[in-house]
């Protein structure tokens, strides 16, 4: 049971509602989690109290210190002062802030103005006649004679 409580935050399931519906649907998860096919999936009022149990006991705070001092002794940690996040996952107290976009500026809608109007069919007179000089290169070399 202790093992589907830390894999619900390595999997980042947010609710001890979700982690049980998980481990009734999901027979790899349960075997994952160290329950048996068998095994029937606690219910939430027993994740609850072994939640209280655990915060009450200080038990996990004993085993990381334990872990510390043993990473100090092996030569892990060198410093005398470290600040220590006991996970790396996110926190999900607040929201990650979103990145405000730019609006792009509206379109012009509406019929084009007199000067807009000219401007646009001066271009796509130029096109056409690119396009027609382009087209009569290509068949002066189509047509070489034999």
């Amino acid at each position: 049971m202790i093992i589907s409580v830390f894999i619900r935050y390595v999997e980042r399931i947010p609710t001890i509602k979700d982690l049980v519906k998980r481990l009734n649907e999901d027979i790899a998860f349960k075997i994952n989690c160290g329950f048996l096919v068998s095994d029937h999936i606690p219910s939430e009022a027993s994740y609850s109290r072994l939640m209280t149990k655990l915060s009450d006991s200080h038990c996990l705070e004993e085993i990381q210190e334990r872990i510390v001092l043993s990473a100090i002794q092996e030569g892990f940690i060198v410093d005398h002062t470290v600040a220590i996040d006991s996970t790396h996952f996110n926190a999900r107290d607040q929201a990650p802030p979103k990145e405000d976009k730019p609006k792009p500026a509206p379109k012009k809608r509406g019929r084009k103005s007199k000067e807009e109007q000219e401007k646009w069919l001066r271009e796509k007179t130029e096109r056409e006649a690119k396009l027609s000089l382009y087209e009569k290169k290509i068949e002066e070399q189509l047509d070489v004679p034999k």
